[in-house]
């Protein structure tokens, strides 16, 4: 009976075959693209698409690849065990879709860029840009492997899928659609693969439905679980989930996710207009608003199913990660094929997070490193040199799927990491468009002291975990299992570390700074940055230096989203500038003109009006 406890159904020959069948389906879209672009083997089609993608596919993209089995699993489980504050992350949305639109898409668009960190020898010095494209490789890297290894794990321990045959057909699959189709290959795997994530939880929420008597019957059990206490206004920076760290904190780790990360970045600058690329942000954040939403109420679900008897407590699973996969085979398992769909949902979602991330390490090597080297590539060189790197970077990140799995504490590393890293990142981005004053000394003094706080609070966070009295899981209980307490299951490996240690063997930062919450590790090393780069710009003369090039920095006209203004034409020769023999950027850079349009100056002068 579903909802008792005990061991459950594995996968039937019907859910092998729905399974393989997606991921053969999302590759096949790799090789499609390869076919239909094979006359235009340039680098920017490979890498940005040609520049002309339109506004809802990018949005879908731009949703699906930081959604990854990782936010599948791990979303849901959330919200069995601690309620509904994770929702917050709505308002978070919102907050990073308009700061990325409006400060970060005219400055990146105007400037023709392919790798983000472009920007920082134009506004810095070359040292910074190598610095800031390193720190990106290790992070995403490291990211990407346990976005392959944890969802591949919970998943194997509950469907007996072989754990690392699914770890490298994973890495295998993303090689190939990156390698032969680029970025286009990895836009429309992505619209692909979020119609499947969405469909799995869909799957999830009517069949739980229908066994618990109606979506109002779920919402009443959460409510009486005490899972609906969305709003903790405590201002408190050690509670791990409250109003102000999703909403303050969680906004900037966000912003430093879409507005900086390259495999974010080179999706909106890959569209064909400036409004398509502001277009898809927008649009993006209701897929993101959809998406939370479902993978929530996956998790009242779940906890509706499962409110008298905890898979967690009853040691049917090992850890939270497995809860959900749990439940579909407990409660989709004679249903076959359906099961088959959420773990396609659950891999779709690694898929096209390692399908970005491939895509984006590419861009930001062969840009930043071998371009500089080799300035005198071909077209057809830099095309065979993209696709080596693709699965050179394939390669890389199976390889540290398998140093995930020796790693502790794999999920909090991955949601804590990008805080760590991005958020010094972000600080320097801030400080160069913001502050005319900022010099390149004051740049990298910021970005090393920044970085090296935020390691130092997010590592001695993954050693010494804040006591319960901070994160506050809520009450489970076990009175309606039926089945035998003793039931052996595998222990995760990450789950050997969550206890944390008594209170006698804690050092005194353990309950003060290590305690601080993980989305706060953001704003720690943005603010650090900001703060210490002003102050010694000011003391190496950042005030005396030379005039800056205006297209470099935040302009007023910026912050006007589909502006109806036309702008004056005596301003055009400021905002155009030869970046080389035959490119130039500005309003009308021809990189991002539609070639096969070419609009009349009558249209232009109808577009601008409307």
């Amino acid at each position: 009976m579903v909802g008792t406890g005990g061991p459950v159904d594995r996968f039937s020959v019907w859910d092998y075959v729905v399974f393989a069948g997606l991921v053969v389906g999302a590759a096949g879209i790799g090789l499609v693209q390869a076919i239909r672009g094979r006359k235009d083997s340039s680098s920017a089609e490979f890498l940005l698409g040609g520049r002309q993608m339109t506004a809802v596919p990018v949005a879908m993209s731009l949703t699906a690849s930081f959604m990854s089995g990782i936010t599948v699993i791990g979303t849901p489980a959330e919200a069995y065990v601690y309620g509904t504050p994770f929702w917050l992350f709505a308002f978070s949305y919102a907050i990073m879709s308009t700061i990325t639109a409006e400060i970060f898409v005219p400055i990146f668009y105007r400037l023709g860029i392919t790798s983000t960190y472009e920007y920082l020898e134009m506004r810095f010095n070359k040292l910074i840009r190598m610095i800031g494209t390193s720190m990106y490789i290790f992070q995403t890297a490291l990211y990407t492997g346990m976005v392959i290894y944890a969802p591949a794990l919970a998943l194997n321990q509950i469907t007996g899928l072989d754990l690392w045959g699914v770890l490298v057909a994973t890495g295998v699959v993303c090689i190939i659609y990156c390698t032969l189709g680029g970025l286009k290959a990895v836009i429309w795997t992505d619209v692909f693969q979020m119609v499947i994530m969405l469909s799995g939880f869909v799957a999830v929420i009517a069949r739980g439905a229908v066994l618990q008597g109606g979506l109002g019957k779920i919402w009443e059990d959460s409510y009486k679980g005490g899972r609906l206490n969305t709003f903790d206004f405590d201002p408190d920076p050690l509670r791990r989930h409250t109003f102000w760290t999703i909403v303050v904190g969680g906004s900037l780790m966000w912003v430093s996710i879409y507005s900086i990360n390259q495999s974010q970045v080179q999706r909106y600058i890959s569209c064909r207009t400036m409004t398509h690329a502001k277009m898809s942000l927008y649009v993006n954040m209701v897929g993101l608003w959809i998406t939370v939403s479902l993978a929530i109420f996956s998790g009242l679900t779940m906890y509706s199913i499962y409110k008298n008897c905890d898979p967690l407590t009853n040691k049917d699973v090992a850890s939270s990660d497995q809860l959900l996969p749990y439940l579909v085979m407990d409660m989709l398992a004679k249903y076959p094929g359906v099961p088959g769909l959420f773990v396609a949902a659950a891999y779709s979602g690694t898929l096209s997070t390692v399908s970005s991330s491939i895509n984006a390490l590419v861009a930001v090597t062969v840009e930043d490193f071998v371009k500089p080297l080799w300035p005198s590539m071909t077209e057809k060189q830099a095309s065979w040199i993209n696709m080596g790197m693709s699965v050179f970077f394939g390669a890389v990140c199976i390889a540290m799927a398998a140093v995930a799995s020796l790693m502790g504490n794999v999920l909090q590393a991955a949601l804590s990491i990008f805080g760590m890293i991005s958020g010094p990142l972000l600080g320097l981005f801030l400080l160069g468009m913001f502050f005319r004053c900022a010099n390149s000394t004051g740049g990298l003094a910021g970005l090393i002291i920044g970085l090296c706080l935020t390691l130092w609070v997010g590592i001695g966070a993954q050693v010494y975990r804040p006591l319960s009295d901070k994160t506050r899981p809520l009450s489970l209980a076990v009175d309606g299992c039926v089945s035998d307490m003793n039931i052996t299951t595998t222990v995760a490996t990450w789950s050997s570390a969550v206890t944390p240690l008594p209170p006698n063997e804690r050092p005194a930062l353990a309950d003060s700074w290590y305690s601080l919450s993980y989305l706060y590790f953001c704003p720690l090393g943005t603010l650090t940055t900001l703060i210490t780069g002003l102050i010694i710009s000011a003391i190496s003369g950042g005030c005396k230096q030379e005039k800056i090039r205006p297209e470099l920095l935040i302009r007023k006209e910026d912050f006007i989203c589909f502006s109806s203004c036309r702008k004056d034409e005596n301003s055009a020769p400021d905002l155009i500038q030869k970046v080389g023999p035959d490119q130039l950027y500005g309003l009308d850079n021809p990189y991002f003109t539609d070639l096969e349009l070419k609009p009349t100056e009558k249209d232009r002068n109808f577009i601008t009006k409307l």
